[in-house]
């Protein structure tokens, strides 16, 4: 299945620093306007430094690297993330992942995925899971 084994470390994924126009950008297109992700002032005003970067937006990040190591030849299924530190602009997030285990079930082949987003800094912004169902 692959050359996917259990305890194996993925290639990882290093994003270009997080910028405001790309939180601007991704407001729009998600549809989450609050001001926290694209408003200095008003982050200042209710005690933040600046604005963060939409937890999504990160989750996000994490869903282009499964994409990647899935490529066409497995499915990702049964995503899902925990948030942890937030993120900034300027900030580098790198996703990086982790072969937890390599199992069928149901006739098919699957690998099980422990994912960590984090900035340069080793902050951890991000963790999750994820399978890959291969055909």
């Amino acid at each position: 299945m692959n050359s996917l084994q259990e305890g194996q470390e993925l290639q990882s994924l290093t994003k270009p620093a997080i910028t405001k126009v790309q939180l601007v950008k991704y407001a729009g297109a998600s549809g989450d306007f609050n001001p926290l992700h694209t408003d200095d002032a008003f982050a200042q005003q209710i005690g933040m430094d600046g604005v963060i970067a939409h937890g999504m937006l990160i989750m996000g990040f994490m869903g282009e690297y499964m994409m990647n190591i899935a490529g066409e030849i497995a499915e990702p299924t049964n995503f899902r993330m925990r948030f942890g530190a937030m993120s900034r602009p300027g900030d580098v997030i790198t996703c990086s992942g982790k072969v937890e285990k390599v199992f069928e079930k149901d006739g098919k082949k699957f690998v099980s995925i422990q994912l960590r987003a984090q900035k340069s800094t080793e902050e951890v912004v991000g963790t999750g899971k994820c399978e890959l169902r291969f055909s």
